[in-house]
């Protein structure tokens, strides 16, 4: 017999937060800012790839698995309601911080001429979403548990708020 795990109650043991079956956030999301990166990378080597990133959009965490086939996906929502509000909205601001920094280099990798710096500025915008990514991976793998505002890392703002700039 199986149960969906939005419709088990909230005090069942499978719910608990260190249990095996309690509802688990998915990193399957992240696959999403990755290609992103990939993108990026490939761009500054393959004109042919700039249509690619140009039609990347990000999507919010419920979007993407409230749209996903994956036997995950009812889990992944049911863990995400349970982050507190404050914890969730940190890690939007990350996600929407890594959509503006790829919005960003795409916006650059179309310009003609294209700026002398870009490989720079490639570089620089890989690392800074690669980190972003890192910091996304670990609240999830946290389930949510842990304050993502707490691995700020003001170096790192500082670079996107460079590349933001230009």
């Amino acid at each position: 017999m199986s149960a969906i795990a939005t419709n088990v109650p909230v005090d069942a043991p499978a719910n608990r937060a260190g249990s095996v079956d309690a509802p688990r956030m998915s990193t399957d999301f992240l696959n999403r800012y990755s290609e992103a990166l990939m993108l990026i990378e490939m761009a500054a080597l393959d004109d042919t790839v700039l249509a690619d990133l140009q039609a990347w959009h990000s999507i919010s965490y419920r979007e993407h698995f409230r749209s996903s086939q994956l036997r995950c996906a009812a889990s992944a929502l049911a863990a995400y309601d349970r982050v507190d509000l404050v914890r969730a909205r940190a890690f939007e601001d990350i996600c929407l911080s890594m959509t503006r920094l790829v919005r960003t280099v795409c916006a650059l990798l179309t310009e003609k001429p294209q700026p002398p710096e870009l490989p720079m500025i490639i570089e620089v915008a890989g690392e800074a979403l690669r980190r972003q990514i890192g910091r996304a991976t670990q609240f999830i793998n946290a389930n949510g548990m842990i304050d993502i505002a707490i691995f700020e890392d003001a170096a790192l703002q500082e670079e996107i708020d460079a590349l933001l700039a230009r």
